[in-house]
């Protein structure tokens, strides 16, 4: 071999040594949600964030319909990580999913993120007051699959409306849309607040939020349902809405599935919940001054992923 053909040759081979382990870094699924909402802005922050992408493997947030869609896909692998809210995990593990008997149990909570509040948007005029009036009205239910869907069928169920409103299963911004056009009479979120979609609907309608604290209170939800807790949305949060709003949230959960390795779940959270990453996170939405490091396991009532576990330990939470 010519000496000038030999140093070629091992410029090449050394290239691609160096560029091996980039090539070879593992690629982390995270299940966000739809377009418009928080889910999916935890997985989109998630993996923009400089440290993360400075990690031995890759972190790929990928949208879905939301809290039902990312536990079935965790569960089966499909997604590494996901968010998906306490009661779903909770249900899931235990066979008592809305029509699935399946027991979910590869699912493994990593940490608490926020409190994910029912909100119900009407017109100042409409004349909805309680969640018994939507009979006959057209509602926004959320995306089929989603979290926002499944609590919303529960909800409704529980009062007893669900079979008697016109439902029209859509994600968030697409319902203030149909709502500013005035084809629903009223929209379902399930999600932390503020939230865009509903900041968008105060633009071009006069809104209200239906106080579903009350509902809830009265029917004996929070007896049947333990995991959800009571919270209001404070006044101001939307435009005209003057007064505090009760409501009840579950709690919106960091989740991996159980053969995610352990250092992985380690480094991720050890990145997320610095001082740094946590100011990355409120940046993106203010929602996530929720999460911190005291907050850590709040709401979770399932088994904690082991890199989860020697994470909170380090830090005393455990």
């Amino acid at each position: 071999m010519k000496p000038f053909t030999k140093v070629l040759s091992l410029l090449i081979m050394a290239a691609v040594a160096l560029a091996a382990p980039a090539l070879a870094k593992e690629r982390i699924v995270f299940g966000g949600g739809p377009a418009g909402g928080t889910f999916q802005t935890v997985a989109n922050a998630i993996q923009v964030y400089e440290p993360v992408k400075n990690l031995d493997f890759t972190v790929k947030a990928q949208s879905s319909a939301g809290s039902v869609e990312n536990l079935r896909k965790v569960d089966s692998g499909n997604m590494d990580f996901g968010v998906v809210y306490s009661g779903h995990v909770y249900l899931g593990a235990n066979g008592k999913m809305k029509n699935d008997v399946k027991k979910y149990t590869n699912v493994m909570a990593v940490s608490f993120l926020y409190g994910a509040p029912a909100q119900l948007v009407v017109r100042k005029d409409s004349g909805i007051k309680s969640t018994k009036d939507l009979v006959g009205k057209k509602v926004g239910v959320g995306n089929a699959g989603s979290g926002a869907f499944a609590n919303c069928e529960l909800f409704f169920t529980h009062m007893g409306v669900w079979d008697k409103i016109e439902r029209n299963a859509m994600g968030y911004n697409d319902a203030a849309a149909a709502f500013g056009n005035n084809q629903l009479d009223a929209f379902w979120l399930f999600t932390g607040f503020p939230s865009g979609a509903v900041i968008m609907a105060a633009q071009t309608n006069d809104i209200d939020l239906v106080d579903l604290g009350a509902d809830a209170t009265a029917s004996g939800f929070y007896e049947k349902y333990p995991y959800f807790s009571k919270l209001a949305v404070p006044a101001g949060t939307y435009k005209g809405v003057d007064v505090d709003t009760p409501s009840f949230q579950d709690s919106a959960l960091w989740v991996a599935n159980k053969d995610v390795p352990d250092d992985v779940v380690y480094k991720l959270l050890s990145t997320i919940y610095s001082d740094e990453g946590l100011k990355h996170m409120i940046e993106q939405k203010k929602t996530f001054n929720s999460m911190s490091v005291a907050s850590g396991v709040e709401g979770i009532v399932t088994p904690l992923h082991p890199g989860a576990i020697k994470f909170w330990k380090e830090k005393g939470i455990l």
